[in-house]
């Protein structure tokens, strides 16, 4: 089954729907974003999400210290890190307790080059939380096994990426809003119903 996380929520409501709609992870924007928040509001919606559903801190262009202290702060085990260096910056992540998914941007070419030893891959479009789609169709320039793909999914596209790019979980954020950094509760119903196949019973 395709794991689906569902990333920059805000509020209860759409924690709880996410967690209805047995989404596998949700993400919380510590970057600079429409959809940024505190760790404290962080750490409060993090209470509402069961054991087996991942919550995750999503950073950007932050210091290694600042955001092992933001996920402590959040009370988050996971981390997505757009901009690791090297294999010494998951190490020291890995070193505080934490799991980490390292997402690369513009396709899958960096990300086959290096292994930095992070516990997942994710793999996004040209500028992370853009919501603009890139070339899934070239196999050969993706990552093989397990990889989450991000960047432009929508519950109108995302059985097609799915299928044509072999991924084997997907990341939506913008594709689930009414606006940017406003979540739409049909959308988000839209989009689970469409990776998992069917409506919830």
């Amino acid at each position: 089954m395709t794991f689906i996380k569902m990333c920059g929520l805000q509020d209860e409501a759409t924690v709880d729907l996410a967690v209805e709609l047995d989404v596998d992870a949700v993400g919380f924007v510590f970057a600079e974003s429409p959809r940024r928040i505190p760790p404290d509001r962080a750490a409060a919606l993090r209470a509402r999400v069961p054991a087996g559903t991942l919550a995750v801190g999503v950073y950007v262009k932050m210091p290694l210290d600042e955001i092992i202290a933001t996920a402590r702060a959040a009370d988050l085990d996971h981390v997505q890190v757009h901009d690791l260096r090297s294999a010494d910056d998951v190490r020291i992540l890995h070193d505080a307790g934490l799991t980490v998914i390292r997402a690369v941007n513009t396709g899958g070419a960096e990300a086959l080059s290096e292994d930095f030893g992070a516990d997942l891959l994710l793999v996004d479009g040209a500028v992370a939380g853009a919501g603009k789609t890139w070339d899934w169709q070239d196999r050969s320039a993706l990552p093989s096994g397990r990889w989450i793909l991000a960047g432009g999914l929508n519950p109108e596209n995302v059985n097609k990426a799915i299928t044509t790019s072999g991924a084997w979980g997907v990341d939506v954020s913008s594709g689930i809003e009414a606006e940017r950094g406003v979540k739409d509760a049909g959308l988000m119903r839209a989009f689970a119903w469409s990776v998992r196949g069917r409506a919830p019973e």
